[in-house]
């Protein structure tokens, strides 16, 4: 009998894929924050193309991370913690694209017809909303599993 969850395929099956979403994300991420380790840098400030690149992959690491971490729980019930965890990811990545967004969306310190610039205090909010997302992660985490004794 396969590891069968809601008829969606194995439980390796959906980890293998929340990984590989995981890596492709960090990748994309890669592409958007470092475009010099790619060959792609073409202008000395951080525009819009180059945080919506990061912000997407950030976005494929929480998806991946999330359905990663969600494999974990079969066969046990799953916590209230767990369930805050995944919520704060969802805020943390609100807070990370209304943060990186913030001249695009009118409030930030650049607002049009100024070119957007990404700023100190938009970097605060994208590394805050990193932090609420990596807190999120690591609630989701089943710790009961794997700190009770094998039998």
């Amino acid at each position: 009998m396969t590891n069968q969850i809601n008829g969606r395929g194995s439980g390796r099956t959906r980890i293998r894929f929340g990984l590989v979403m995981t890596i492709i994300g960090f990748v994309v991420f890669l592409i958007g924050a470092v475009p010099d380790l790619f060959g792609l840098d073409r202008s000395p400030v951080v525009g819009f193309v180059q945080v919506s690149v990061f912000l997407l992959g950030i976005g494929f690491i929480c998806l991946g991370g999330a359905i990663s971490l969600a494999v974990l729980w079969i066969g046990i019930p799953k916590s209230i913690v767990s369930d805050i965890g995944l919520r704060l990811v969802g805020t943390g990545y609100v807070i990370t694209m209304g943060s990186g967004m913030a001249d695009i969306f009118g409030f930030g310190s650049q607002s049009f017809p100024k070119i957007p610039f990404f700023g100190t205090w938009q970097l605060a909010g994208v590394l805050l909303g990193e932090l609420v997302i990596a807190v999120g992660l690591l609630m989701m985490i089943p710790w009961q599993r794997l700190t009770s004794p094998k039998v």
